[in-house]
Parts: structure tokens; C-alpha cells; sequence
């Protein structure tokens, strides 16, 4: 957030200081930096930043390992279905050839002879 109302800040200065001439963006660049890297500033800025790691971080965490268990249980239903044990859940438009691979139908379509 402060990231983004210090890059706000930049772009205003930049427009401000590009109308009045490259002097006046000078002092307006030069003031943005003092701002930025004072004591309170950045002991905000760290405060922020560590309240970031420690509140969202947990959160963060188990949303993504609730997402990588629900995907490793639906890669295993595919590998299940696709690996031989379920055939019959397979889409009428696949078939387990002879050489245990899976095959698309090629009987789909208007057939022969029937195109415009």
C-alpha cells in the first residue's frame, strides 16, 4: 500500500515537475526522496511490512496447501481414470488401444461425403 501511494506520489511529481522544467522536477524528486527515506516513514513502511510476514504469511500458507492437496487428489482421480483402472469413465471419444495408450475416435464429424 505505501508502495503504491509512494509510486502515486512519483507520478504526480513527475507530471508537476516535467510541466515547470527539469529544475523544479529536481526539487520535487529531491523532496519525494527525503520524504521516503525519513525515520518515520520507514519505520511505518517496516512496521507494514512486518505485519505483512506475520498476519498474511499464515494465512497465505494454508490457502496454498489446501490448494495442493485438492489438486494432487484431482491429478490422482485422473491418473486413476486415465491409468487403466476406470476405462469406463473414459469420454465416448477416447479408447485404450492395443498398445494400452489412450486414442481419439476419428469417427466424429458430418462423414464423407457430407461437407459443403
Amino acid at each position: 500500500m505505501s508502495k503504491l501511494s509512494f509510486l502515486a506520489g512519483a507520478a504526480v511529481g513527475y507530471v508537476l515537475g516535467a510541466r515547470a522544467g527539469t529544475q523544479r522536477y529536481e526539487q520535487i524528486k529531491t523532496q519525494a526522496n527525503k520524504v521516503w527515506s525519513s525515520e518515520p516513514v520507514q519505520t511505518k513502511v517496516s512496521q507494514a511490512t512486518d505485519a505483512a510476514k506475520t498476519k498474511a504469511a499464515p494465512f497465505v500458507a494454508d490457502v496454498v496447501s489446501d490448494a495442493a492437496k485438492a489438486t494432487a487428489s484431482k491429478l490422482r482421480d485422473v491418473k486413476d481414470s486415465v491409468g487403466g483402472e476406470k476405462d469406463e469413465d473414459l469420454p465416448p471419444t477416447l479408447h485404450r488401444g492395443t498398445d494400452g495408450k489412450l486414442h481419439p475416435e476419428h469417427n466424429f464429424g458430418p462423414g464423407p461425403g457430407k461437407l459443403p
